[in-house]
């Protein structure tokens, strides 16, 4: 499989120069083009496709930065489907916590409660995102351990995040009804 920093020539980051992704996808879109190849052999035109796809999905991936953050994790082996995906056992009961409490408003809704829980997901998220900031930011220098703990240390933000996400779409369904 083609490493998609690699493909755009860029470094990996989590913090992706988005204008040179851009930059990168129009350059490449313009290259292998199909059109641009209808009289070659079948198998030139198959390979301008498949590059024309890479290109395509690499895009996708590195303009995304919840994306771009899962696909270097994946590349680094780190996020496993049904592998060990564990969180600290303080915020699995935090979000357990959570979670009971947005049951409880399935059976008697409170607006002010849920407005608390929106508020408290809003405020977890918030510094979740300004603790991994700096991480994020050095992380392009870091080389070996350094490298690995903070891979390590963006996985648990990363599923920290998700877990919120799923929090915050539940919150969303009871606005919606309410």
């Amino acid at each position: 499989m083609t490493n998609y920093f690699e493909f755009y020539n860029l470094p990996e980051s989590f913090l992706a120069d988005e204008k040179a992704v851009k930059a990168k996808y129009y350059e490449l879109s313009r290259a292998y083009h199909p059109d641009f190849f209808a009289n070659d052999t079948p198998e030139k035109q198959q390979e301008i496709l498949q590059l024309s796809t890479i290109n395509t999905n690499a895009y996708r991936t590195l303009s995304d930065p919840d994306l771009r953050m899962q696909y270097i994790l994946k590349e680094h082996g780190l996020l496993e489907e049904g592998g060990k995906n564990e969180l600290p056992s303080d915020f699995l009961m935090e979000m357990m916590e959570m979670n009971e409490e947005l049951m409880e408003l399935e059976f008697d809704f409170d607006a002010e409660k849920l407005q608390e829980i929106g508020e408290n997901v809003a405020g977890l998220t918030a510094t979740l995102d300004a603790d991994i900031l700096p991480t994020l930011q050095r992380f392009p220098e870091l080389h070996g351990v350094t490298k690995e703990a903070a891979l390590e240390e963006v996985k648990t933000y990363y599923l920290k995040k998700k877990y919120l996400l799923r929090i915050k779409e539940t919150l969303s369904k009871f606005a919606a009804r309410s």
